[in-house]
């Protein structure tokens, strides 16, 4: 019998190994976006519909409904066996936001 989300029954170990990645790198993202928000203002987040749902809900609630939803989408391409997308949307997050976010944390916020 097929697994759900497998083509032609097989599973994809390279599937949930990227699938796995995508959501490691959702909860840290989530995690560098709180403390920089809250050790900065969230005037820093580059973001402009999450600043907003920050103020507008607090941080804490709007991080976890993007992150569910962001991680939601991601399960439903792993389960459309679209594991190529979803590692690339997992290289696209560590560049674009847990890097940035470690350069913020770390060195500090200049400008500020």
């Amino acid at each position: 019998m097929a697994q759900p989300g497998c083509r032609g029954g097989h599973r994809s170990i390279f599937g949930e190994y990227v699938l796995a990645a995508f959501l490691l790198v959702q909860v840290c993202d989530g995690l560098l976006t709180y403390a920089g928000v809250s050790a900065y203002g969230v005037h820093v987040e580059g973001n402009p519909l999450l600043a907003w749902l920050m103020v507008s809900m607090g941080r804490g609630p709007a991080l976890a409904m993007t992150k569910a939803a962001a991680s939601g989408f991601g399960i439903a391409l792993h389960l459309t066996s679209v594991h190529r997308v979803v590692a690339a949307l997992t290289l696209f997050y560590v560049a674009l936001a847990i890097l940035p976010w470690l350069g913020i944390l770390y060195a500090g916020c200049p400008g500020c």
